[in-house]
């Protein structure tokens, strides 16, 4: 059973990468927590507010926000009434890194889907400020959805690696089954001017290949240093239509979200991005 965590702010985007998950879930049963977290919300409308005053909007906002839920809900189940999805919302006072890492922790979540932006849908940045929070501090795999992006089923999926790192078998697994479903190609990309050589990338080229053995998979090199290039170069040139990449301690892309922004890079995110975690949970 697939554990889904989704966060929405009631947004188009929201509500697009809603529908691309339980697309992209309908052959695995699946238990889907939809998820709002208020409290900035709150605290930005009762700055003259007394503690009473401000009791009383928190409890009548919540009761706002249960509702805007149980329609989202509602409209999900008239959109796919699927047999093999259950779906359960909640509501929650508290900033939405710490209260979707709650939910993953109790739950054991598999996987958190999101929009790339949210409501302000800024046309000029790929992710929104809420989106890369999630993808850095969630301990949990994200699969963040662009706005607009319809194209329910991937064919060809791009996954950068420097054969370094001894990936988690749950989260393969994950990308494995989401792949077989639905006959993908898995292209693993390697970008260095030498071959892997040293035991460790050699032992973990194996393990993926052993771990995607159902798959059908490829291993692309690219050379040179410019890791951005050649990832832009191969989404484009290979019709990619999935992003997986890991984001663990001194990696590429921890350098991006931590040291910069994803738009000062230059690395072009138009597809279905999943993000891996190599943190511990």
């Amino acid at each position: 059973m697939k554990k889904i965590v989704i966060p929405t702010d009631f947004s188009e985007t929201a509500m697009n990468a809603i529908m691309y998950a339980i697309h992209l879930f309908k052959h695995d049963i699946s238990e889907i927590t939809i998820i709002h977290a208020f409290a900035d919300e709150v605290y930005k409308n009762t700055t003259t507010l007394d503690r009473e005053g401000f009791e009383e909007y928190k409890n009548a906002y919540q009761q706002k926000i249960e509702t805007a839920l149980q329609k989202e809900v509602a409209e999900i189940l008239e959109a796919s009434p699927n047999p093999k999805h259950k779906y359960t919302y909640v509501s929650c006072f508290g900033s939405l890194v710490d209260e979707v890492n709650q939910i993953v922790e109790q739950q054991n979540a598999d996987l958190v889907v999101m929009g790339t932006k949210g409501k302000t849908n800024n046309r000029n940045i790929t992710f929104g400020s809420n989106t890369l929070q999630v993808i850095k501090y969630v301990e949990c795999p994200v699969l963040a959805v662009p706005a607009g992006y319809h194209r329910e089923y991937p064919k060809n999926i791009l996954f950068p690696t420097d054969y370094m790192l001894a990936y988690k078998r749950r989260e393969l697994k994950l990308l494995s089954t989401l792949a077989k479903n639905y006959s993908a190609m898995v292209n693993f990309l390697y970008v260095s001017d030498f071959k892997p050589s040293s035991h460790r990338q050699l032992d973990n080229k194996m393990f993926l290949d052993a771990t995607f053995k159902d798959n059908s998979f490829s291993h692309l090199n690219s050379s040179g240093t410019d890791i951005t290039a050649s990832i832009n170069n191969t989404i484009a040139a290979q019709k990619i239509d999935m992003l997986v990449m890991v984001n663990r301690r001194q990696s590429y892309l921890e350098n991006i979200l931590y040291s910069s922004t994803i738009e000062e890079i230059g690395l072009q995110i138009k597809i279905p991005f999943l993000v891996l975690q190599n943190l511990s949970r």
